[in-house]
């Protein structure tokens, strides 16, 4: 039977949802999880693949803007919720949702498209490229230590209930977007997200605790966390399990990592995703106790070459003219001479018959858009060809960020 593509009905979401649920292996969520992925989806931007009356794909999007090198904010859609029945694995579904999706991203006026994936091989023949990593570390605080910094005397920490602080933590939140590429500026009702705690999802752990840091009388930073007992023939050996922590400045920062560090009956510090170049690892007394491991973050994609690269800035002036491949998005295929420096940026496609100093697909632009990935490190691995002897080394240094590129939550 033919498959059928349309935008998603409200009536329908419960079933659509479910199938994506399915796919994802079918265990249920807890249901003030589901009511929250129901009042964000948007609807407009979300798309159901039917095989009569079946739902057999999903795949959404949320509207973001992402902050880039300099500081701005571009919007993005942020690529959700895709799935493939089963039943209809290799039959053009999924390739079908990422036409209509990034056409529709193109017809907004997007420049940008983001997403995190279950599994990194799927999206990078539809232009996606890896641009951010994130760190996960199990920190042993016994064998590690946080000196008090300069400054902590000044910085005073209380236990809050996280419902009666929330808005005070978003707004640290929103003060931070700018500091590194990646972060998301979220629509309202986004930020429920970092206080959903169901028990079933605690696994063994305390319902989530917070602390917030005070100068002065105002909130400028917080952490929030698990604390999960347990006891060995030697005694305590507890773990904390980190939610979220954010500081306004680094001596705050530093105080709260080292309250973790310090909490009784617990001799590890658990997080799961975090810079790769989180100030934590200058802070600890012995970095190699913190067992650091990198994975794969957010992807990015170009919707708009041109207005994609004119919406950041770059370390030094360069003037480049990229040959970019793109069969998924022949709109975006061609030659684009970037000009730019650390004040703004423009980029235009280039006469017939200008040479270009650089070769690459949009995939690897947007690895290394957010300036985490170096075009060096691509043309290393063959995915760069530099066709102007010296071009590679200049557009690399530019597209660099000063801060490692960052997701601090899925989507």
């Amino acid at each position: 039977m033919t498959i059928e593509l349309r935008v998603l009905r409200p009536s329908e979401w419960d079933d659509w949802y479910g199938k994506l649920i399915l796919a994802f292996g079918g265990v249920p969520e807890a249901p003030q999880e589901r009511e929250l992925w129901d009042a964000l989806t948007e609807h407009e931007r979300s798309i159901g693949a039917w095989d009569g009356d079946d739902c057999v794909g999903t795949a959404g999007a949320f509207s973001f803007g992402v902050s880039v090198p300099g500081g701005a904010m571009v919007p993005a859609a942020g690529v959700t919720m895709v799935s493939v029945a089963a039943t209809h694995r290799r039959r053009g579904v999924l390739t079908s949702m990422m036409r209509r999706q990034l056409d529709d991203v193109r017809e907004l006026g997007e420049p940008l498209a983001l997403l995190t994936a279950s599994e990194p091989g799927i999206y990078g023949r539809f232009g996606y490229g890896i641009a951010t990593q994130q760190m996960s570390a199990e920190i042993d605080t016994l064998r590690t230590r946080i000196k008090a910094p300069e400054g902590a005397d000044e910085v005073r920490l209380r236990f809050a209930k996280v419902a009666d602080v929330a808005q005070e933590c978003e707004a640290v939140y929103v003060r931070s977007i700018g500091s590194r590429p990646g972060m998301l500026a979220r629509r309202p009702g986004w930020e429920r997200l970092p206080l959903l705690d169901p028990p079933a999802d605690r696994d063994g752990a305390s319902p989530m605790l917070c602390v917030v840091a005070e100068r002065a009388g105002e909130i400028v930073g917080f952490v929030r966390f698990h604390n999960k007992p347990a006891w060995g023939a030697g005694g305590p050996n507890g773990s904390i399990v980190l939610r979220h922590i954010e500081a306004l400045d680094p001596v705050t920062y530093a105080v709260l990592w080292r309250f973790l560090f310090d909490i009784d009956l617990t001799d590890k510090v658990v997080a799961r995703n975090r810079p790769v170049d989180d100030p934590l690892l200058h802070l600890v007394s012995d970095p190699r106790r913190c067992e650091a491991r990198v994975r794969d973050g957010m992807f990015v994609r170009l919707v708009d070459v041109g207005a994609a690269l004119e919406a950041r800035t770059y370390q030094k002036p360069v003037d480049v003219v990229f040959d970019v491949e793109d069969t998924f998005c022949p709109w975006n295929a061609g030659r684009w001479r970037l000009t730019g420096d650390g004040k703004g940026a423009s980029c235009k496609r280039t006469p017939v018959g200008t040479s270009a100093d650089l070769a690459l697909s949009v995939r690897e632009l947007g690895a290394a858009y957010l300036g985490g990935v170096s075009l060096a490190a691509l043309a290393g691995a063959g995915r760069v060809r530099e066709l102007r002897q010296g071009a590679l080394s200049g557009a690399s240094v530019a597209f660099a960020s000063d801060v490692a590129p960052w997701l601090p939550h899925g989507f």
